[in-house]
């Protein structure tokens, strides 16, 4: 299950959700077992929190399990081959691409290995209720599934709820000669929900306080006390798609003919009236006719759970901010039926085989202690028919830095640590007068409040509130674009052999110098009103780049860039990239905020702040490539240096 990414107030106020705990073994899908002859183990696929401490004994032979069979296809190795050789630079396969069709024809699992998987299933007893391309629907009572997959169900403690899940790995038979992937929904944390969910209306409104700075620096807070020596500004109301199109070097790139697609859950029910007015307040180009689609699911479930109307507002920024910096670019929503990986799973699959676009900007995420094998497998497949296809994947890397503040354990986001898209970090970006670019700064928010008399900030800089994710993997290797770039005090930080580390380039990020957007709001009255805000998180920073990545697109006269990370550090080092550091100006930098208490209007107070940029937790920013900002931002240069020489 994911969280949305969206951050309001500095805090995530994204949607905390109930998480699906995972293990950690990262094998290889299906090893051969010794003590399961004639099976083929699909590892990953028994949870962490299946102990023999938690182990309640056997489940019931007649309890129901609803379970995903992920299909290989003809040539799982093949794949990955293809889509690394098609994204590298330096290969003479580089931006080969297939058709949807053609990945499929190639890729895809045969009919003979679709018959012999529901035979099998069938002849277990389990009954076969749905097929795509990519998988096989099944269910059927316990005795059936674990006749199947060769293992018990036990019933395991997990918190204060009782779940069941395999005792054992999975497994398959080896006559079914690998036509199997994995398999998912063999534990059932969390519950199924009824499928008599409507979507909710918007979230109660948030509005943001003044005064503010128009521009990074226009208004110094006089009256309030020093920080690191010096009077510093009240934070910018919010940047505009002018002022970050400057500052990431858009030149007169629009992303015309460019078709970006953006996944997230749910469906704001006023995208088409928020997104036009945003975009005529602010001085956007006007959305034309047909240039907004919506791809959406037959029926939507678990919005209590999920949070339903907490991801319009994630919605919301991901369109708008996308329109601002690429304003002719196609965008498709494609909105999940709920939270869990099984519905956004099915939005990626269907903008890969239809081919809806060749750019997805993702806001969304977990912590990798959640991504069990067998759905980073899933997850994985996907991404790699994009990129044969030639569509490239962005994910944000997070909105609670090293994620220590928020778990007790240092980790990494997902599916941001896929080795097979790109990771998106994020920034504190200072845009000044006359649209000019100043510094960034990693993002990492430390707040400490103003005291009662006024005279000081209590506790000075404060706690960490929040920051980019970033940092290094504990399941994925260290891909072979990473080599050679990322030092390797990350790399190997958690094994000789090297990690994934997170992320891959980055972007405007802190809410404290954030991005404004508008949206359909509940107000205190009842009334549902077009308000604005500002708004941050990786949650912008991802559309913000997917944007970036349109543009340079375009100036490659429409060439799809594909899965772009081998492109992207290929250009590490050059001029292309700003390289941000936490301290770009040699002194402590902060900026002072002044919020509503009730996030709405003054009746309960205000609330004024120092906030303090640059502290990530243990995450750090620094010349040459960091887990806080990849190899940098996009600086002047970054975009044309895509064009065809």
């Amino acid at each position: 299950m994911r969280s949305n990414r969206a951050n309001l107030r500095a805090v995530s106020l994204a949607a905390t959700l109930p998480m699906l705990a995972g293990a950690l073994a990262l094998g290889i899908p299906a090893a051969h077992a010794a003590d399961n002859p004639g099976r083929d183990t699909l590892a990953g696929t028994k949870p962490a929190w299946a102990t023999a401490k938690a182990d309640k004994g056997a489940t019931s032979d007649s309890a129901q399990v609803s379970a995903r069979v992920y299909l290989a296809g003809r040539d799982a190795s093949g794949l990955a081959a293809y889509a690394k050789a098609v994204s590298d630079p330096s290969s003479p396969q580089y931006g080969k691409y297939l058709s949807a069709k053609q990945a499929q024809a190639r890729y895809g699992a045969t009919k003979a290995q679709v018959a012999a998987v529901k035979s099998w299933l069938k002849s277990a007893g389990l009954k076969v209720t749905g097929a795509t391309q990519h998988y096989l629907t099944v269910t059927g009572d316990v005795a059936a599934a674990e006749k199947a997959f060769g293992t018990q169900l036990h019933n395991y403690t997990k918190g204060s709820k009782t779940y069941h899940a395999p005792s054992k790995a999975a497994s398959v038979p080896d006559a079914l000669h690998g036509a199997v992937l994995t398999v998912t929904g063999l534990d059932n944390a969390p519950h199924k929900a009824s499928h008599k969910d409507q979507l909710p209306p918007p979230d109660a409104v948030f509005r943001n306080s003044g005064p503010f700075s128009s521009y990074y620096g226009s208004n110094i807070a006089s009256t309030l006390p020093d920080a690191y020596g010096s009077k510093i500004p009240y934070a910018v109301k919010g940047y505009t798609g002018k002022q970050l199109r400057a500052a990431y070097g858009a030149g007169s790139y629009t992303g015309k003919g460019v078709r970006i697609a953006i996944t997230d859950a749910y469906a704001s029910p006023t995208i088409a009236y928020d997104a036009a007015t945003y975009a005529n307040k602010h001085g956007d180009a006007a959305w034309k006719t047909g240039q907004l689609h919506q791809v959406l699911p037959k029926k939507y479930t678990r919005t209590e759970e999920c949070g339903a109307a907490g991801w319009y507002g994630e919605e919301t920024l991901d369109v708008e901010a996308v329109h601002a910096v690429a304003p002719n670019a196609d965008v498709t929503y494609v909105g999940a039926g709920s939270c869990y990986d099984d519905d956004l799973l099915d939005s990626l699959s269907k903008i890969v085989d239809n081919h809806l676009a060749d750019i997805v900007s993702n806001s969304w995420g977990d912590i990798e202690a959640n991504q069990t094998p067998d759905l980073a497998a899933a997850y994985d497949q996907v991404f790699q028919f994009g990129a044969v296809e030639g569509i490239g994947f962005y994910f944000s890397s997070g909105d609670n830095g090293d994620e220590v503040a928020n778990t007790g354990t240092k980790q990494v986001d997902t599916p941001a640590n896929s080795a097979w898209v790109t990771a998106v970090g994020g920034t504190s970006l200072a845009v000044g007068k006359g649209d000019k670019y100043l510094w960034e700064t990693g993002w990492g928010t430390e707040k400490a409040s103003l005291s009662a008399d006024g005279k000081s900030w209590t506790g000075f800089p404060g706690a960490f509130t929040s920051g980019a994710g970033g940092g290094t993997s504990k399941t994925v290797a260290e891909p072979f674009y990473q080599k050679g770039v990322v030092p390797d005090s990350l790399a190997k930080a958690n094994s000789a052999t090297g990690n994934r580390v997170v992320p891959d380039i980055a972007a405007i990020a802190d809410p404290n110098t954030g991005f404004k957007v508008g949206q359909t709001q509940t107000f205190p009255d009842g009334s549902q009103q077009y308000s604005e805000y500002r708004i941050g998180g990786t949650s912008l920073a991802a559309p913000v780049i997917a944007a970036v990545q349109a543009l340079a697109q375009e100036a490659r006269g429409g060439k799809a860039l594909g899965f772009a990370n081998p492109a992207i550090y290929a250009k590490y080092g050059s001029k292309v990239y700003h390289d941000v550091t936490d301290n770009p100006t040699g002194k402590g930098l902060a900026v002072a905020r002044v919020d509503f208490a009730n996030g709405y209007d003054a009746a309960d107070g205000l609330l004024t702040s120092v906030r303090s940029l640059g502290k990530d937790s243990s995450l750090s920013a620094v010349k040459g490539y960091d887990d806080v900002t990849g190899v940098g931002t996009p600086a002047n240069g970054y975009v044309d240096s895509y064009r065809r020489h």
